[in-house]
């Protein structure tokens, strides 16, 4: 499986705030988009991962156990991610000399 570009990372994070939110509405408002957009982005996660993620009802959202699953890797990953990008701050507080070829 290739890596994940830009775009499929972004809609994991997505799913990822919505879980975390457990709410649309909530989600958008911390992503800064209409629920319908996260809507939109949702189904089309869900088709091409070929698995529901959320079981939504009127007044809740709640992962599938697909979705479980799958948030507990996310959780991993994108700490992990958040911590190389705070690693980086230690360079450009003090920066580093470029490799002479």
């Amino acid at each position: 499986m290739p890596a994940p570009v830009r775009g499929e990372l972004a809609d994991l994070n997505v799913f990822l705030t919505i879980c975390r939110r457990k709410s649309f509405r909530l989600a958008a408002s911390e992503l800064g988009v209409s629920t319908s957009a996260l809507s939109h982005t949702m189904r089309g996660l869900e088709e091409r991962l070929g698995v529901r993620l959320l079981n939504r009802t009127s007044r809740s959202v709640v992962p599938t156990d697909a979705g479980e699953a799958l948030l507990g890797h996310l959780e991993t990953g994108f700490s992990h991610i958040r911590m190389a990008l705070d690693e980086l701050d230690h360079y450009r507080e003090s920066p580093g000399r470029a490799a002479a070829d």
